[in-house]
């Protein structure tokens, strides 16, 4: 009989280093889609924070950190990292426990922004794209969710079914950003 080993989606494929830029998977808890019922859009919010001390975040933006995060996932919905939600939000929101669907990915180093910048049509200036900023986009073919959680640091999602994709993407990305700012090779670590 065969026996199933159960593997995280960038098992294998990562962390990558190439230069000043580390990627390497992320492993963010439990992912929740959360999209509050009509007229429950505040109510929520305050559930969440109550619960989790995460608010419910605005359009394009991000709230928490590392251990909880809520992250913009498209238009009336959001995406809670790391807690499990709690029961009381139930009232006031759709949810759909997405955690096998996603890999995540975290992008960081003095050249994250010219890795990702070759990939996505995004303005990753820190003027245009500042701390806890977050968007639905393109990355290579790929559609993607990037957050920046740090001056140097982007939490990238894809569908797990991308993940390979994504770490190839990425790691030839920064070869080349690698190679142009004189830093040469590194490879997988």
């Amino acid at each position: 009989m065969t026996k199933l080993v159960e593997k995280s989606p960038c098992a294998g494929v990562l962390p990558i280093v190439q230069g000043d830029v580390r990627i390497a998977e992320e492993t963010p808890g439990a992912l929740t889609s959360v999209a509050p019922y009509r007229g429950r859009e505040v109510a929520l919010s305050e559930a969440m924070e109550t619960a989790h001390g995460i608010g419910f975040p605005a359009p394009g933006r991000s709230t928490g950190k590392v251990g909880g995060r809520a992250i913009f996932f498209g238009r009336g919905t959001a995406l809670l990292m790391g807690p499990t939600p709690d029961a009381t939000l139930r009232e006031h929101a759709a949810m759909v426990d997405l955690s096998d669907a996603w890999a995540t990915v975290r992008v960081e180093g003095v050249g994250a922004r010219d890795v990702l910048a070759r990939l996505t049509p995004l303005d990753l200036r820190p003027a245009a794209f500042k701390q806890g900023y977050s968007a639905r986009t393109e990355l290579g073919h790929m559609q993607a969710s990037i957050t920046r959680t740090g001056p140097q640091s982007y939490l990238v999602m894809v569908f797990r079914s991308l993940a390979q994709t994504l770490a190839h993407d990425l790691g030839e990305a920064a070869l080349v950003v690698a190679a142009r700012s004189g830093l040469g090779q590194a490879g997988r670590s």
